[in-house]
């Protein structure tokens, strides 16, 4: 009996103490999130903006553990082996169309990148030993990414930016590659991060021919950390991953009832744009949801689309319920609608429809479609400025710069900077980082507003400028612009002058040109954030509370492409091939001439006339037997034994004479 009893005590404990290991663990488990949604925005020039969001975050280290359940352990040992607070990489194909697509929204200015590779990180480590983490980091990336990014370990293609691109001074690294190929091998181990990878959830709609036909395509990376910071209580490590796609749907509607220049935006569904659809969420995700965003101006055309067509005399267009909306129509219900609030659109606010996939299955999966009923017209907000930049000049040893900035209405949507609107004066940053190959002389700057040339003091604030150096740094220029508020239209130009590289620093395709870093302008005046109202019964974004947050607007402008002088690289190749021909032939030929022997060549040439000397009989006699005359034996006198070897070995002289005299002048000339 006391057996039993001990043994059942020792059962006892043994559950009691299992349940505490399990509950400590799913308490651990709970402390790591992941949230996956996609955004799909109708876009004026009839094609849809697709926009993927996944976010990871798990707690900080001294509380958590080192063990995870959800979080990528390779970015978790990325950033506690080199000790980044921050880093963004992108890898981007096309560009964004800010005249189309618009340019002061959060999409917008988040994930319009510049073509190729873009990295830029911020480290917590002493300041001498910033650089070493800065090539170390983009070795990583570069093995874990199978991309170049390793190219960017070079003094020469990564730059310190002091405060216009970042407040954080110091610390942080930029660097971008323009002419960086994407393609799978970048999308592939960029999905392995996430934890149900492409298998499961909205990942599976990444159905690669389907990304790669798009019209642009940019694959993000954002890191946060705050596992360094002891004083602060924040979250530990946060990864945000997003893909901002934008598609031509296949099918064109069309209906007969409206004029050639009034037709129907194409309708489109998920199966139609990626040829897939959603058989559930990720089992692993918290939350995941849809979002189908139609903008402020959107909304005021589809109203008055209606009234003009239709007689509709209401006051707002009925957005809520399926099938009830004059204008559009879903395949599936929406579970929750948000309206912005504080718009600063004029003419109206965003509507976001909200697309819970919790209940989906694969024998019942997700398939969002969208189809439009009326046709409508309607312009995406658009930058305070449009900006771009372009070359001047002609000619392979000088050159210029211009940098165009073109108002784009902005004053009569936008609030002002300043009440007093003669001192009205609108904010420019401006962020450029020139290769050392490329010498700007930077005191060359000129600046036109509305084509009339003004003093650099009365509109350049601050400017800092970072020289190139010659094989060690590129060249930097950060400027603070303060431009009158009803300007059309201003220039900035500075001249260049094109260096020489080695021969060895050519890339194999040298005269296709070299590119030239895109240019980062931003608006510090002006911040977008989009305010949406929600119900009880919906469930907090991630990619929604983004929106949200407040930052300033930055554009990116083109990639320039400079041709260099470039050498003649067939050349060598051509003096190596006649130059080894010419040796060949000498040393063949006084080889020939050192290994021949005399009495061999004797001996062989009197048994070729012993010979020759019978068959000569044999004919003689033959002829003469034909002719019916008397044979008489020819006489011959046989040549001199002397005569031969002295003809011969002089043309062999006289050969090697003029052998060696071609071959030594040839390298004597051109060697």
């Amino acid at each position: 009996m006391a057996r039993l009893l001990s043994i059942f005590a020792l059962l006892v404990f043994v559950l009691h103490v299992t349940s505490e290991s399990t509950g400590e663990v799913v308490e651990q488990l709970e402390g790591e999130e992941f949230t996956e949604e996609l955004l799909f925005r109708p876009l004026p020039d009839r094609k849809v903006l697709s926009y993927f969001h996944f976010e990871s975050k798990v707690p900080r280290t001294n509380s958590y553990g080192h063990h995870h359940r959800l979080f990528p352990k390779a970015i978790y040992q990325l950033v506690h082996k080199y000790r980044i607070t921050e880093m963004e990489l992108s890898f981007t194909q096309g560009r964004w169309n800010y005249e189309s697509w618009g340019g002061f929204d959060p999409v917008a200015s988040s994930n319009a990148k510049p073509p190729g590779v873009e990295l830029w990180a911020v480290f917590d480590v002493p300041q001498d030993q910033v650089d070493a983490s800065w090539k170390n980091l983009t070795h990583t990336l570069s093995g874990l990414f199978c991309a170049s990014i390793n190219f960017l370990e070079s003094s020469t293609m990564y730059s310190a930016p002091d405060w216009s691109f970042r407040s954080l001074s110091g610390n942080l690294r930029y660097g971008s590659l323009p002419r960086e190929a994407v393609c799978t091998e970048n999308l592939t181990p960029w999905l392995k991060l996430l934890p149900c990878r492409d298998k499961a959830g909205l990942s599976s709609l990444m159905n690669r021919p389907s990304i790669y036909r798009g019209f642009y395509h940019s694959q993000r990376l954002h890191l946060t950390s705050g596992e360094f910071d002891l004083v602060a209580s924040g979250h530990g490590i946060t990864l945000e991953q997003t893909l901002t796609i934008v598609l031509q749907p296949d099918a064109l509607e069309t209906n007969a009832a409206f004029s050639s220049s009034r037709k129907l935006q194409p309708s489109w569904s998920m199966n139609s744009l990626f040829g897939r659809t959603v058989e559930g969420k990720c089992a692993l995700a918290k939350s995941s949801n849809v979002y189908v965003q139609l903008e402020g101006s959107l909304v005021y055309n589809m109203k008055d689309t209606w009234n003009d067509i239709e007689g509709y005399e209401g006051e707002e267009v009925p957005y809520e319920g399926f099938g009830s909306n004059p204008n559009f129509g879903f395949s599936v219900s929406p579970d929750r609608m948000m309206k912005e609030v504080n718009s600063f659109h004029k003419e109206g606010s965003s509507i976001l429809y909200g697309f819970s996939i919790k209940d989906y299955h694969s024998s019942k999966p997700f398939d969002l479609g969208f189809r439009w009923k009326l046709p409508v017209t309607w312009s995406c907000v658009k930058a305070p400025l449009r900006a771009s930049r372009f070359l001047m000049g002609s000619g392979n040893e000088k050159g210029a710069i211009a940098l165009s900035l073109q108002s784009t209405e902005w004053s009569e949507s936008l609030p002002k900077a300043h009440n007093d609107e003669e001192k009205c004066r609108l904010r420019v940053d401006v962020f450029q980082v020139v290769p050392w190959y490329i010498k700007v002389y930077y005191h060359t700057a000129r600046l036109f507003v509305d084509g009339v040339p003004q003093s650099l003091g009365d509109v350049i604030e601050k400017m800092h400028v970072s020289p190139s150096e010659d094989k060690v740094s590129p060249g930097v220029m950060e400027t603070i612009l303060r431009l009158p508020c009803d300007m059309k239209s201003a220039s900035l130009t500075l001249e260049f002058d094109k260096g020489f590289l080695h021969i060895d620093e050519y890339p194999p395709d040298a005269n296709q040109g070299f590119d030239i870093p895109s240019a980062i302008i931003s608006f510090p005046d002006f911040q977008t954030c989009l305010e949406y109202t929600q119900d009880n019964t919906s469930i907090k974004s991630p990619m929604v509370s983004k929106m949200q947050e407040k930052r300033k607007i930055l554009s990116y402008t083109e990639v320039l492409l400079v041709p260099l002088t470039t050498p003649d690289f067939s050349m060598p190749y051509n003096v190596i091939t006649i130059t080894c021909t010419v040796f060949a032939l000498y040393f063949g030929s006084l080889l020939n001439a050192l290994r021949r022997r005399a009495g061999e060549e004797e001996r062989f040439l009197k048994s070729k006339d012993k010979n020759t000397s019978k068959l000569r009989l044999l004919l003689s006699k033959l002829s003469a037997k034909l002719r019916g005359r008397a044979w008489e034996p020819p006489t011959s006198t046989p040549p001199s034994s002397s005569s031969s070897p002295k003809l011969i070995s002089s043309k062999v002289i006289i050969k090697i004479v003029l052998i060696a005299a071609i071959g030594f002048g040839w390298q004597y000339y051109y060697g």
